[in-house]
């Protein structure tokens, strides 16, 4: 995971540095967070210059209403999944007409783990004119700190998609 050294400034912090620098806007599509990365992100003086809005999409049904993600794409490999957290990234970025999109599913425990997805399996995806990037985790710890590192992977891969553009 990303560690900034003590005494530099949070993830949050520069990614929002980083936005603002390139004149690049952004919104989150959020499950198993449940708003925690909008929290984050917002938490920060200044983010109305850069955060435009997010969607917590808990349910399948807010998934395909309101990111457009796609029914079959649900009913064949589950809202757990690389598909449905690329379409989230993608179906956000799309709604509220932004530059990068973010979108985070997964299983924050402390049930609805199967032998195929395990407590702390998240999917992470970002999304933007440059294309869509996604990766597979699996974070060890309670609910709150399965939550609190998807997070924080979630400004990680901003960050290096901002340092990539």
């Amino acid at each position: 995971m990303f560690k900034l050294d003590e005494g530099a400034d949070s993830l949050e912090i520069v990614v929002g540095k980083m936005l603002q620098k390139s004149n690049n806007t952004i919104a989150c599509a959020e499950s198993c967070t449940g708003g925690l990365l909008m929290g984050r992100l917002t938490a920060v003086p200044g983010s109305s210059a850069y955060v435009q809005g997010g969607i917590v999409s808990y349910s399948n049904q807010v998934k395909i209403e309101q990111l457009g993600v796609e029914a079959k794409v649900l009913d064949t490999v589950g809202a757990v999944s690389s598909q449905v957290a690329v379409q989230m990234a993608q179906g956000v970025r799309k709604r509220l007409h932004v530059d990068i999109g973010t979108g985070i599913t997964g299983i924050a425990g402390p049930g609805g783990d199967t032998p195929d997805k395990p407590l702390g399996l998240v999917y992470i995806a970002v999304a933007g004119q440059a294309g869509t990037r996604v990766t597979r985790n699996v974070f060890a710890g309670d609910r709150q700190q399965v939550r609190w590192a998807a997070t924080e992977k979630a400004l990680s891969m901003v960050k290096d998609y901002l340092e990539e553009v």
